[in-house]
């Protein structure tokens, strides 16, 4: 096994960080790597906003679920969906299409994701923070984006204060990788999973408020998620930035 695949192997959030700031050459190297990532069609539609300022940190917490790794990490990143400057250069085009959403969604995932896996092969930890869009309308506000520009996911860097936590069991191949065509939803394997999240849940000490305490298992922990994570305005806001109205 090489370095790159035990790396990819080992990940886990990191939840916890030492006082420490990256630094510059640590910080250019993870934006490069984020940089270099492949984008569709060379339009480059995500657009970074890194969070320095402490008071400005500070009320991104506030609307991001409160979570107090987003003011103790060394580095905030947000990463946006980012049209405006296509739409600067093709100010005729259409871009109120969902196609345009969908790139723009999935380049900045994976420019997130190479930015966490070039920190962790630096021995930094990180963490993703999905809150920014429990109040994506204010923090846009915040932010000053402008139209067809959305935050999509944060991301906390830094250096990890204690030990990392064991890796969390994932979904069998069987259930993730198919051939050929789609194979439904096995009940048996999924009751084997859920006895296996159970178990490491159950035996991994609970030290943050974000940290699952009452999981019974993967299925209890998806019903809950999808009820908590349903935001009722997000088609307007999304239409308000000039997204998905077609």
């Amino acid at each position: 096994m090489n370095p790159t695949i035990e790396l990819l192997h080992n990940h886990v959030s990191v939840r916890s960080y030492a006082p420490e700031p990256l630094t510059d050459e640590q910080r250019e190297v993870i934006f490069r790597a984020a940089n270099q990532t492949s984008s569709f069609s060379l339009l480059q539609a995500v657009s970074i906003i890194r969070i320095t300022d402490p008071e400005l940190r500070k009320q991104v917490r506030a609307l991001c679920v409160d979570q107090p790794y987003i003011e103790e990490a060394g580095e905030f990143w947000i990463f946006c969906a980012d049209f405006n400057r296509n739409h600067r250069i093709a100010p005729d085009v259409d871009l109120s299409y969902i196609e345009f959403l969908l790139i723009g969604a999935f380049d900045a995932g994976l420019m997130a994701q190479n930015a966490l896996t070039a920190a962790e092969s630096l021995g930094l930890g990180g963490v993703y923070i999905g809150g920014v869009r429990a109040n994506i309308e204010a923090l846009s506000d915040l932010l000053e984006l402008p139209e067809y520009t959305i935050p999509l996911v944060g991301l906390c860097l830094g250096v990890p204060a204690g030990e990392k936590a064991g890796l969390k069991p994932r979904l069998p191949q069987s259930m993730v990788l198919f051939e050929d065509r789609y194979r439904t939803l096995d009940r048996d394997e999924l009751a084997e999973y859920d006895r296996i999240v159970l178990d490491y849940y159950e035996q991994r000490p609970v030290k943050a408020p974000f940290t699952a305490k009452k999981v019974k298992g993967w299925s209890d922990h998806v019903q809950d998620h999808l009820e908590r994570s349903i935001l009722p305005g997000m088609m307007d806001y999304l239409n308000k930035q000039g997204f998905a109205r077609k």
